[in-house]
């Protein structure tokens, strides 16, 4: 038991994973609890670190009429005129949003990769076959989404209208059930669903099977951090290039009440920006402006979920031996 103890202490110094043990030896990891807490603080710190440029996307997307320079100006004007912590205005009615959505999208996968029939073991082990293992990072996103998607609706608002217009999340939520109705809260909801199954299912699918593919070509059952970022940048792309036509769908229906627009229906929608912008300048505004801040984010967010995850198994590890 002694040299078992030591082998063990060896290998969390050395970084590395710990082969799987008895009940005698190691009690079991609260998995869940932990996926909870590291897909939270992933997407805080991921969110956070793009949170200019996710501003400027919202607006870029809600206005007929823009081009990406101007969104790269409307950067630069709003640092000038409000400063720089004004760059990341609403992102504290993004974070109520982002730590739930996250942990739950997260806590989420984990699940339901193994009611498909994966199992994630000590090294990280993943064996889900294709399609499930994008059918589970779908359900996951979709039920994150059916969860907070109210919130996602006032984050778009507060980035949209004037800082007088609405004060804090709870003056939005009062202002728009007052005059709008509390559907307004769910506006926008079924391209959202649509979108997320892709945008989801792709980003998760994507990043663990690089995992996989790198684990059996390179021998190391975990990948370095800077490949975790890679292999998460290229889920990003993959994942938000083709749900981001519902992504504009999704903004124009949610900032309807405030540019005077009167979006209704998906295919409305999707009609009336077509006619006025044209397909790739409609559907696809903004996309190249995803393509830098969204292979960041879904990077940050895989990365940090991951170590995250790994420390706190470590750690737990730790404790128990240490008794």
């Amino acid at each position: 038991m002694g040299n078992d103890v030591q082998d063990q202490q060896a290998a969390l110094t050395q970084g590395e994973p710990l082969p799987l043990a008895s009940s005698t030896q190691l009690a079991p990891t609260p998995h869940f609890l932990n996926s909870l807490l590291s897909g939270g603080l992933a997407g805080a710190v991921a969110k956070t670190s793009v949170a200019p440029l996710d501003r400027t996307k919202i607006i870029f997307q809600g206005k007929p009429q823009a081009s990406c320079v101007e969104a790269y100006r409307l950067i630069y004007r709003t640092y000038l005129k409000d400063g720089f912590l004004s760059l990341w205005r609403g992102n504290s009615a993004t974070m109520v949003r982002v730590i739930p959505y996250a942990a739950i999208q997260f806590g989420a996968h984990e699940k339901y990769k193994m009611l498909l029939g994966g199992y994630y073991g000590f090294q990280g082990k993943e064996a889900l076959p294709l399609f499930p293992r994008f059918l589970a990072g779908a359900m996951a996103g979709s039920t994150a989404v059916t969860v907070t998607y109210p919130l996602d609706m006032v984050r778009a608002r507060m980035a949209v209208t004037p800082k007088e217009m609405y004060g804090n999340i709870v003056h939005v939520f009062r202002r728009i059930s007052r005059e709008e109705g509390l559907k307004t809260l769910y506006r926008g909801f079924t391209p959202t669903i649509l979108g997320v199954v892709p945008y989801a299912g792709l980003s998760f699918f994507t990043y663990e099977t690089l995992k996989i593919r790198h684990a059996e070509r390179s021998g190391r059952p975990q990948p370095y951090a800077y490949e975790r970022l890679a292999f998460g940048a290229c889920a990003g792309v993959l994942g938000q290039t083709a749900s981001y036509p519902l992504d504009v769908v999704r903004r124009r229906m949610q900032t309807a009440g405030v540019t005077g627009h009167t979006y209704g229906t998906i295919v409305g929608t999707m009609r009336e920006i077509v006619a006025e912008e044209g397909v790739v300048r409609g559907l696809f505004k903004g996309l190249s402006m995803n393509w830098v801040k969204g292979p960041i984010a879904v990077g940050i967010s895989f990365t940090t979920f991951d170590l995250t995850q790994i420390l706190l198994r470590k750690l737990h590890q730790m404790g128990y031996t240490s008794r």
